[in-house]
């Protein structure tokens, strides 16, 4: 049986820690499809850990063609 890693929600401050971009920019990237949405929890926004590392991997795959 394959076990799916821990994934946990993480906040915009550390969203944007992990992109090196500001909250406008994110907001922005999101709109036009170029980035993963938040998950809305009441009035919150969370990002899936996971696909915030996901997106990451792929900018630097996108480098490397």
């Amino acid at each position: 049986m394959t076990s799916k890693p821990l994934d946990r929600l993480i906040k915009l401050d550390e969203v944007m820690q992990q992109i090196g971009v500001g909250k406008t920019k994110v907001y922005d990237m999101i709109q036009l499809e170029e980035f993963p949405a938040p998950i809305k929890l009441g009035r919150y926004s969370r990002w899936s850990l996971i696909e915030v590392q996901d997106w990451i991997e792929q900018q630097k795959q996108s480098r490397a063609a």
